[in-house]
């Protein structure tokens, strides 16, 4: 496996490194959205065992998905809300929205 894939995907659990490439206007590139959207296939076996974080990771990549979020996670609010409740944090946004 590419370790440099694997360290990308593992690197989606960090908000703060969301917040990076929402700063650096890739998460409104369409070629990179639809990047993303590719590795859904990190939810299935074999590579979900290659997850050292599978729950933030996998929960980051599907809100990934969404415009809204991809919009939102420049906001530092939202950044330190994901970082202080973890996998917590990322439910509690997918409710309010």
């Amino acid at each position: 496996m590419e370790s440099l894939l694997w360290q990308f995907v593992q690197s989606l659990a960090n908000p703060f490194y969301l917040n990076y490439l929402a700063s650096q206007k890739l998460l409104s590139e369409p070629t990179f959205v639809a990047y993303l959207d590719y590795l859904q296939y990190w939810n299935k076996p074999p590579y979900l065992k290659f997850l050292t974080y599978p729950g933030p990771t996998l929960k980051h990549l599907e809100l990934l998905q969404q415009e809204k979020f991809r919009e939102e996670i420049i906001s530092p609010e939202l950044v330190q809300h994901l970082a202080d409740g973890d996998i917590q944090g990322s439910l509690d946004w997918l409710k309010d929205e």
